[in-house]
């Protein structure tokens, strides 16, 4: 029944939008500084790995057995959860003490010296201690300001980049773009993310975040550009014939570049900047702008094509080049520092533009 198909739906969203801000900051809460960024990734890989797989099987399988196949990791993560710790630091947050510490030298080996890196957690603790618990107005302090901009904004940017209109509609795209089939360009797209995906994880803790992200929207901005000239080109009699391959290897390298850190590193970056009492407001935040812009871009771009195909690329190519801009002037580099030591200097460069404000 219908019903039965709407209720499975809003079930899936309402998980998928809690864990897809719960797990990186879980993962960045627990990980050591010099390994943060590549683990917090893993979560990304993983992701990609399972909407590549989807992708491949789709194209040979109804969506009702697609649908059954995806219990079995939903059954897997159920019993798994039973087995992780919880967060050191928010066991700190709450008053769990002896709980705090047992967590953390679990995570860290039962030999490894963790004396430093839990009082410099407790003393962070002790600091935000005498704030109040973030609601959701006390975002927008001009205390906050740096991290909600640098938060919200790269989620925004990534999702109005038309990351998930061309992932969703690949397969109509190269058949818009003059394939007869959109089978082989949508298994290349999803062939081409996990091991560029993977990559990253390896690089993110010795390149840094802004590098690859400024190198991703690059690509993304480049890829969504090819992709726009091959749809002018159909007008072309004379070359329409390379039209074709224009498209796929815009969307080719666009996929590519997107995997590369736009993907990923703006949910590392949200899980890093924001302080712990505002947290999960933020989060909450990061992820409703990150779900209502997957939902618009969605909804809508199928509507920007009949418009305009060759508009379309265009505008995402438009988007990817602020994103560049974004990334350039406003996203700091958090490699190798601790969550304790990325926030204080958020909060610093808040107050810091502040006073620069009242000054002019």
């Amino acid at each position: 029944a219908a019903w039965s198909l709407d209720i499975g739906r809003l079930s899936v969203g309402y998980g998928i939008g809690m864990l897809s801000y719960v797990v990186p900051v879980y993962i960045a809460e627990i990980t050591p500084k010099n390994l943060r960024g590549g683990l917090t990734t893993v979560n990304q890989l993983m992701i990609c790995s399972g909407a590549s797989t989807a992708f491949i099987l789709g194209t040979i399988l109804t969506w009702r057995v697609l649908a059954l196949i995806g219990v079995l990791p939903c059954l897997i993560l159920l019993f798994g959860l039973s087995l992780v710790p919880e967060s050191p630091r928010w066991l700190a947050k709450v008053g769990s003490h002896n709980e705090f510490e047992v967590a953390l030298q679990t995570l860290r080996g039962k030999g490894a010296d963790i004396s430093e890196e839990a009082a410099e957690i407790q003393d962070y603790i002790t600091i935000i201690e005498g704030l109040p618990q973030g609601k959701l107005q006390d975002l927008f302090q001009r205390k906050y300001t740096h991290p909600l901009i640098v938060g919200v904004g790269l989620i925004a940017l990534q999702q109005f980049g038309g990351i998930n209109g061309i992932a969703f509609y690949a397969s109509e795209t190269f058949v818009s773009a003059g394939f007869s089939s959109g089978a082989v360009g949508t298994i290349a797209m999803a062939t081409i993310q996990v091991p560029l995906t993977g990559l990253v994880t390896l690089l993110m803790d010795k390149f840094g975040r802004r590098p690859l992200l400024m190198i991703s929207a690059s690509g993304t901005c480049l890829g969504s550009l090819l992709a726009a000239l091959s749809f002018v080109l159909q007008d072309q009699d004379n070359t329409f014939e390379f039209a074709p391959i224009l498209a796929l290897t815009g969307l080719l390298v666009y996929i590519a570049a997107f995997s590369l850190g736009m993907g990923a590193i703006p949910w590392v970056m949200m899980a890093e900047v924001f302080p712990l009492n505002v947290k999960g407001t933020a989060g909450s935040l990061v992820s409703l702008v990150h779900w209502f812009g997957s939902w618009i871009m969605s909804y809508s771009y199928n509507f920007f094509m009949s418009w305009s195909k060759a508009g379309t690329f265009f505008m995402f190519s438009g988007v990817c080049g602020v994103t560049v801009l974004f990334v350039a002037k406003l996203v700091p580099e958090t490699k190798g520092r601790t969550l304790e030591e990325i926030q204080a200097s958020m909060e610093h460069s808040s107050h810091s533009s502040a006073k620069l404000g009242m000054q002019k």
